[in-house]
């Protein structure tokens, strides 16, 4: 079985429609899943870079700052010591990896969780061809047809030149190709709005996409 959805022009005029697979685009939405992949997707983005001076680190320090006795103060050893003004850091944070193990099952089931969701509530929508020429106005345009909500997400095939010229500056939207897809990006924005181009791309898969074009070099050879 598949699900049809229909294929618009610029003009939003119908002319055509595109079949997706229900084991990608009617899965079940696994929301435990789905959320620990995206938070181990956005620890790995982290630096982990971070890193402050214990008092083993900073200088100074090579004699008492005061006296021990006579002074009515509270004895201190050390400049260096965390209770110091310029002493160092107690309990400094060091550099470290915030990597979580997420396996390629898991990252493929929360994407199609997450397309299955946008799916089930039409938000999902295919355009022929977004843009024929350079012209960001006309590209903003022929996308937001589908949607006025805030937030909008574009998928356009490498290949297609003028979709990336005309979008790739557009503040209200934001711009993947199909190996790019992700359950956060698809997550944060409202509307899913496919090239026809692009929606190909992605049901061949990226292993396909390169064997065919490994094979027509080959033959064209």
């Amino acid at each position: 079985m598949a699900l049809t959805i229909e294929v618009k022009n610029a003009e939003g005029v119908k002319v055509g429609s595109v079949d997706l697979p229900t084991e990608i685009f009617d899965a079940q939405t696994n929301v435990p899943l789905i959320h620990q992949v995206v938070t181990a997707q956005l620890a790995a983005a982290r630096q982990g870079t971070q890193k402050s001076k214990n008092r083993g680190e900073v200088s100074g320090g090579g004699k008492k700052p005061f006296k021990q006795k006579g002074t009515g103060r509270a004895r201190q050893g050390s400049s260096r010591s965390p209770n110091q003004k310029g002493g160092g850091t107690a309990h400094a944070v060091r550099p470290r990896t915030y990597f979580q193990r997420t396996p390629k099952k898991m990252i493929a089931a929360a994407l199609r969780g997450v397309l299955s969701d946008r799916a089930r509530n039409n938000r999902i929508h295919v355009l022929d061809s977004i843009s024929a020429a350079p012209s960001t106005k006309a590209a903003i345009a022929a996308v937001r047809q589908f949607s006025t909500r805030k937030n909008l997400l574009v998928v356009v095939s490498r290949t297609e030149d003028f979709a990336w010229r005309s979008l790739r500056n557009a503040d209200d939207l934001h711009l993947l190709v199909p190996d790019q897809l992700n359950a956060y990006n698809i997550l944060k924005s409202d509307d899913l709005v496919f090239s026809q181009e692009a929606i190909k791309d992605f049901l061949a898969g990226p292993r396909k996409v390169v064997t065919a074009v490994a094979r027509e070099s080959e033959v064209s050879a």
